[in-house]
Formats: structure tokens, sequence, C-alpha cells
């Protein structure tokens, strides 16, 4: 395997333009960036061996060993301990893995309200190497409960040899006390006088981002129907369209304790065909 041409360099080349080569080589084919995970790892295996001057001299200058594989070395060393020291391989001539530098992974939870509009937070987190790091997180509108958002290279920096890894938000939203979502719609359920069933009325909707709908409930309507009102649900993340509001219309009882409105209720009930 060719280290040199593996980073695009030649074997002249300064350390400089070696890290160079590096970032814009592990930056081309790092997996999540789309690129081609064997790739990313002869970059990481070439870059490993040729910025250290030690085993760079002795990538360019293979050493003869004289023993086989059986054999160990005074500090207990056997062939394939020798050759990953000088050329970092693992046993069996596999390359040697890194884990490279970790993703941090952080949790926010943020209201249905904030789904509606946005909303920026900060958020603070330590890295494994005892840096700390601030950063602004965009909850974007309409977001999912339990989607992701990846912010490349603000993960964990321990290995500065490698990129730094990413840091993967999940945002949780929280139940709503009268909406409840599925996708980008919005269902909840309201009670309004039993009257209103027979003789028909009106009905305000308050909307989750404070707007008054006149929900009008035709006469004859029957407790728990469903009306659908477009246009006023979540905003769809991709192209902005809000998503429909599906109320539920159940029927409320009045207690009436006045026996004239009681007896006139009564004949209209005995006068009426169902």
């Amino acid at each position: 395997m060719d280290y040199y041409h593996i980073l695009g360099v030649n074997k002249n080349a300064s350390d400089s333009e070696i890290r160079k080569a590096y970032k814009k080589k592990s930056m081309q084919h790092h997996p999540d960036r789309g690129g081609n995970e064997e790739e990313f790892k002869k970059v990481n295996e070439a870059y490993s061996t040729l910025k250290d001057p030690q085993k760079r001299q002795d990538y360019d200058n293979p050493r003869q060993f004289n023993f086989n594989t059986n054999n160990m070395n005074a500090s207990g060393f056997g062939f394939e301990d020798l050759f990953a020291q000088a050329f970092g391989f693992g046993p069996q001539g596999r390359p040697a893995r890194h884990q490279g530098n970790l993703h941090i992974n952080l949790g926010v939870k943020v209201t249905l309200e904030d789904v509606m509009i946005g909303k920026t937070l900060t958020a603070a987190y330590t890295l494994a190497s005892g840096r700390n790091e601030t950063v602004d997180i965009t909850i974007p509108i309409g977001i999912m409960d339990g989607q992701k958002i990846r912010y490349q290279g603000l993960g964990d920096d321990t290995h500065r040899e490698y990129p730094r890894g990413d840091l993967h938000v999940t945002v949780r939203v929280l139940p709503h006390k009268k909406w409840k979502r599925k996708n980008f719609d919005l269902f909840s359920t309201i009670s309004t006088n039993i009257f209103d069933f027979v003789v028909g009325g009106v009905y305000n909707v308050e909307t989750i981002d404070g707007k008054n709908i006149a929900l009008k409930i035709p006469k004859g309507t029957k407790p728990g129907t469903t009306f659908s009102i477009n246009g006023y649900g979540v905003p769809n993340i991709q192209n902005g369209r809000r998503g429909s509001l599906y109320i539920t219309v159940d029927a409320n009882v009045p207690n009436i304790q006045d026996e004239k409105i009681l007896n006139t209720i009564k004949e209209i009930r005995n006068e009426t065909t169902v």
C-alpha cells in the first residue's frame, strides 16, 4: 500500500503538506459525508505512519527481520508486534483500527409551541479532552419528535490527528395538554352544549399559535363528529405547508334545575320524533 499515493503527495512532501493532504482526503472520504469507509481507513492509516518521523523513516526504509513469526525478542514482542509498530498494522496483517474522535450525543426538550415557530437554544457540554464547548442549537420549524440534528465537527477533539467528531442533538417534543400531533396534523376534542347539536351553533377554536377560528356546528350534528380545518396544523419542515386541524365535538349535557325549563324540554321531547 503506497501511503504517499493515498494522500496524494510525493515522497519529499513536508510535514505541513502531509497534514494538509490528510485533512483534505479525510473530509473527502469521511463516511458521515457520504464517503467510502474503507478509503477513509486507508487515509487514516497512511497519515498515522507518515506524520510520525520514526514511522515514516521505517516505512521509507523497510527493515529486514531474520526470524519467523513464532520467535519472540527479549521484550516479549513477536514479528507481528514489530511490524505493527513500524507500519501501523495489527495481527495477521490487518490495519490497526483507531476509534478516532467520538461523537457527542445531547438531548433537548421543546414544546409544541416551539415547533410552530422555531427556537434557538444554547447548550454547554464538556469534551473528553476536558475542553468546554458552547453551541447555539437551532430548532427548525416543524421538527418531529425524536428527530436528530447533526452539527459536524462539534464533537470530541481528543485525538488531534483525526477530524473532530460530530454533535448529535435529539429533539424531544413535550406532550401538549390540548393538542395531539400526528405528522403535521393536530387533533383535539372539545365539548359544547348539547343543544348546539340540535339547533346548530358556533364554537371558538383557539389554535396553538393563538389564532381564533369560528367552528360552525350545523343543526342535527351527531356527538362525536370530527371536523377538519385545513392550513392550521404544524408547518411541514421541508416545504413550510401547514397540516390540518381535526376537531372532534362531544356533547356537554347541562345540569338544569329549573322545573319550568325542564317541563318545556320534556314537551319538546314528547313532540319530537327521532
